[in-house]
């Protein structure tokens, strides 16, 4: 993980931050042409940065990564799958089969009241693409995993669960209701 922070995570800061000044001197130009040809970088590098920050900020000590019985976070997860059993078992495959680099979510619906599972593509971020407010991430691109895992995602995405700080994911589905 520490090459993936130090390194991977900060290629997207620094590439984001040369397309923000890009994109300052595109607008003071006034060069919307410009502007338009920086939506892609802008995506894949702020999408980077969003969504590792969020990563990092979902782990914790296996023994502090425990959902709170009586907890709000726990009450959507028993609305939204049944029980934390359930959510596990929709979460882990479908974040394990996100073709290629991605992420696997698990998300807000602000619409339904509901948490949702999704995944998004590259560093697509969650809220942005599909109106769902993160709650729980995990990465699969191979940058991810491959130092510690080789090409193991399910082992992998199953020790990221084992991981996951659900105080944290808590405070972030009260900021998001």
């Amino acid at each position: 993980m520490k090459i993936h922070h130090t390194k991977h995570h900060n290629t997207y800061i620094t590439n984001l931050n040369a397309s923000l000044e890009k994109l300052d001197a595109a607008v003071s130009a006034g060069d919307i042409s410009a502007v338009i040809n920086l939506q892609g970088a802008l995506k894949f590098n702020g999408g980077g940065h969003l969504n590792h920050t969020l990563f990092w900020e979902n782990l914790c000590p296996a023994e502090s990564s425990q959902i709170k019985s009586d907890g709000e976070l726990n009450d959507a997860v028993k609305a939204s799958f049944g029980s934390y059993d359930e959510l596990k078992a929709k979460f882990v495959p479908a974040t394990v089969t996100v073709q290629g680099s991605g992420w696997g979510w698990l998300g807000y619906n602000k619409a339904t009241g509901l948490l949702e599972v999704a995944t998004c593509p590259n560093q697509d971020p969650l809220e942005a693409t599909t109106g769902l407010v993160p709650i729980v991430g995990i990465d699969v691109w191979e940058h991810a995993y491959y130092k510690k895992y080789s090409n193991l995602r399910p082992d992998y995405v199953n020790a990221v669960w084992d991981i996951i700080n659900w105080e944290t994911a808590e405070k972030r589905l009260l900021a998001a209701k």
